[in-house]
């Protein structure tokens, strides 16, 4: 066969990015050396990840990056950094992730702020406060993007650095907000760290003030590690339960932020708030949650709520709890972080409906969220819009227009194509984890298989029954584990790029 992709310099960029990336395991080996816990784990996966990154280099001294060449690159970086994120696990050789398949779940995982977690007892009595960093701190990497901060800092990465981000951005498309492409990348994570900070001194400040007792400063600094990229994984086994009412209201406006699109805070500091404002997918994504956490509050506040041992909360005929685990539970839900405030799997009937319909809403294009995304739902509509008034006037000329201007009818087929080939595969991945689930079994339900893998696919974390916010995947047989890490795969690069590469034509024609 005729390949015409140069493999061997997406492999060799690869590598790259592999062996950078333990330039990060240098902060868990830090807590490891101040805790006296996790040195060997962390010392022996830097080493690794030179040597491996290094390996892969040589297969191409100078890369030339193409299109296709880019695409293969960030497909096979997503897939190598989250096997490289699960040698400390197994390293350390703890608890359940201590097994490849459940290592490489938990790695994956975090590395596409999933939020999934198999990890089964989250506590330091079974795994180091280093290994537990690490496993927040992929979730940051992987936020804004692993292939977006390379091109914001390797200058081999600069060329082909527009390709590169388009195929890993979040949304259909990438704004530049900067004459250089690697000048836009170091914005958004500016941005991006920015956000993190000041979560971090809020956090902080709240414990010192006496209204977080349990917000240490290690819990002040995973959260915001876990928060801004959407990713939910959190050092409490209960999650933002185990915080304070006004922990969890301080939380909240992150999670809005960080399923926002980063560029419009850019304009903000310009001092353009009116991009931000005026934005027609940002009043949608606000409307949307606003809305849906309006309905499941009156739901909480009319109750019931099942309340049992693993629910203490109560929220029935209580205004502020209502409003409070409403909101949180929905922003949490829509923008894909995974934070739980209460076990909503004592949540009513309609409440669940509520939760399992923002599952496919989804942040903002550009955001660090994932699900379909709010901007392909304002497109779908106002298309279905024009075919209404169309029928009605066959003769008018009605282009669908977003922010003023006309959108291409082929970017309209596109986000028809992604939003059919979303659904395909998270029905497919429902049937299939039902299915594997019988082969060994195991007793999943249909909302079990169905929230499963729309939790997957979409990035989310928690679904409903044993998956929900205070369970885990931990009793799935390693088979539908291996599938679901590749539907955290597939979502957090918006299928296109993966699925292109399983086409022929690309490799041939």
């Amino acid at each position: 066969m005729n390949v015409r992709v140069d493999w061997r310099a997406s492999v060799s960029l690869v590598g790259t990015v592999v062996k950078y990336l333990a330039v990060a395991l240098l902060l868990p080996l830090l807590v490891a050396l101040w805790y006296g816990d996790g040195l060997v784990t962390f010392g022996a996966t830097i080493l690794f990840a030179v040597l491996f990154g290094w390996s892969l280099e040589q297969f191409d001294d100078d890369p030339d990056l193409g299109a296709r060449e880019g695409f293969l690159m960030v497909g096979l970086t997503w897939l190598t950094v989250a096997f490289v994120g699960a040698v400390p696990y197994l390293i350390a050789g703890n608890g359940t992730v201590a097994q490849p398949s459940y290592a490489l779940f938990e790695s994956m995982s975090g590395f596409t702020t999933t939020g999934a977690t198999v990890m089964g007892d989250i506590s330091f009595d079974t795994h180091s406060r280093a290994l537990m960093l690490w496993r927040q701190q992929t979730q940051w990497l992987g936020g804004m993007g692993i292939v977006v901060l390379a091109v914001a800092i390797l200058p081999e990465l600069s060329v082909g650095g527009a390709q590169l981000m388009d195929a890993e951005a979040p949304g259909p498309g990438i704004e530049k907000l900067t004459p250089r492409i690697a000048e836009t990348a170091r914005v958004l994570w500016l941005v991006y760290l920015g956000f993190t900070v000041v979560e971090f001194l809020l956090l902080y400040g709240l414990h010192l003030a006496g209204h977080a007792p349990n917000m240490t400063l290690y819990n002040a600094v995973a959260h915001p590690l876990t928060t801004m990229p959407t990713g939910g994984f959190s050092p409490e086994a209960r999650s933002i339960e185990a915080f304070s009412a006004v922990v969890q209201w301080v939380i909240i406006p992150f999670m809005v932020v960080a399923g926002t699109n980063f560029a419009l805070f850019w304009h903000v500091v310009r001092g353009e708030s009116s991009n931000l404002f005026g934005d027609s997918e940002f009043r949608f994504y606000a409307g949307a949650m606003g809305a849906l956490s309006a309905i499941a509050a009156v739901i909480l506040f009319v109750g019931p709520t099942l309340l049992g041992p693993s629910n203490p909360v109560e929220v029935a005929g209580q205004g502020e709890s209502s409003v409070r685990h409403a909101a949180f539970n929905i922003v949490s839900i829509v923008t894909t972080t995974g934070y739980a405030s209460m076990d909503f799997q004592a949540w009513s009937g309609p409440a669940k409906y509520v939760l399992v319909f923002a599952m496919f809403v989804g942040g903002s294009a550009g955001s660090t969220g994932g699900g379909i995304k709010i901007i392909r739902w304002l497109v779908i509509l106002k298309s279905i819009r024009r075919e209404l008034f169309t029928t009605v006037h066959p003769e008018a000329v009605s282009p669908v227009r977003l922010a003023g201007k006309a959108l291409d009818e082929r970017a309209l087929r596109g986000i028809y194509a992604f939003s059919l080939l979303y659904f395909v595969l998270f029905l497919m991945g429902a049937l299939l984890l039902a299915v594997d689930a019988s082969r060994v079994g195991l007793e999943l339900s249909v909302v079990e298989a169905v929230t499963a893998s729309a939790a997957t696919l979409g990035n989310i974390g928690p679904g409903l029954g044993m998956v929900g916010p205070m369970g885990s995947y931990i009793d799935f047989p390693a088979s539908s584990k291996l599938l679901m890490v590749g539907l955290m795969w597939i979502g957090r690069l918006e299928i296109i790029p993966v699925l292109v590469l399983l086409t022929s034509g690309y490799w041939r024609s």
